[in-house]
């Protein structure tokens, strides 16, 4: 393996310490039931403080298999458009998590539009707060990373059947995370009623709704492409229904109601 990225957000989105970070990922996902296999699941990527339940909540329903795809979007605005990393890996206080190179390679292969950009995750959270949730539960899995910078939805729908091909010349299932937090700094009850109308188009599997209703709606949800372009993969590997396993804001744990963000967890089987 060459070049691990170090930690960048360890002792701020969740706790340096690998013994509180394991205890608190483990609260987290609590006392699951017979887990179910999974396409993809939406999770969000707020500190863990006030998202932590709810990803949590989500990754405990689901199986999670040796090869993983995270989508995330990019906050920090480096990189290209489409931007991927096929060697190395990611280092969290719980260790190493290897990138799937083979996998990656596969995926940049048939999508020429995948660059190879290590610089639009040298400062981004979402792909790494996914990750002690994965190591907690599957301590040998592989990743890759993918940082999603474009809103045409034709490119994203098109992401989604190059992961489909990809995942479906494997011999082993691949889950895709899409990390994405839901509607910002509107009021809850605002919020909230947003947040409905982008995840009854997920329930609905419907990834150009999703695309059409954020955008129709102004619900910014960071991470609609990531979620268009798992639900889109997720379809054409045979998916029939979505679960939302669970959803809060903010505001219900900080106590402000006025400027929330809101966070589901959804399952897509």
């Amino acid at each position: 393996m060459s070049e691990v990225r170090e930690a960048a957000v360890a002792g701020q989105f969740y706790p340096a310490s690998p013994e509180e970070l394991r205890q608190q990922v483990t609260r987290f996902l609590g006392n699951a039931p017979k887990r179910r296999r999974a396409f993809g699941i939406i999770a969000p990527h707020a500190g863990y403080i006030y998202s932590g339940a709810v990803a949590g909540a989500v990754y405990a329903q689901v199986e999670i298999p040796r090869r993983v795809i995270i989508l995330c979007p990019n906050h920090t605005g480096f990189g290209a458009p489409l931007s991927i990393m096929s060697q190395g890996g990611f280092r969290t206080p719980l260790g190493e998590a290897a990138i799937d190179t083979p996998l990656a390679e596969a995926l940049k292969s048939d999508f020429p539009l995948l660059r190879e950009d290590e610089t639009a995750q040298l400062r981004e959270h979402a792909v790494e707060v996914q990750l002690p949730f994965l190591q907690a539960q599957q301590p040998e899995f592989t990743f890759v990373p993918i940082t999603v910078g474009t809103g045409q939805y034709e490119v994203l729908s098109a992401l989604g059947v190059v992961m489909a091909k990809a995942i479906a010349a494997t011999a082993e299932p691949v889950l895709i995370v899409a990390s994405s937090d839901m509607n910002h700094y509107e009021n809850d009850e605002e919020t909230r009623i947003k947040d409905a109308l982008a995840i009854e188009q997920v329930l609905s599997l419907q990834p150009a709704g999703l695309f059409q209703t954020v955008r129709a709606q102004d619900i910014s949800m960071c991470g609609v492409g990531p979620a268009v372009a798992m639900l889109t993969a997720a379809l054409k590997l045979g998916a029939t229904k979505a679960e939302l396993i669970r959803y809060a804001t903010s505001g219900d744990v900080s106590g402000d109601r006025e400027h929330v963000v809101g966070y589901a967890g959804i399952a897509v089987m």
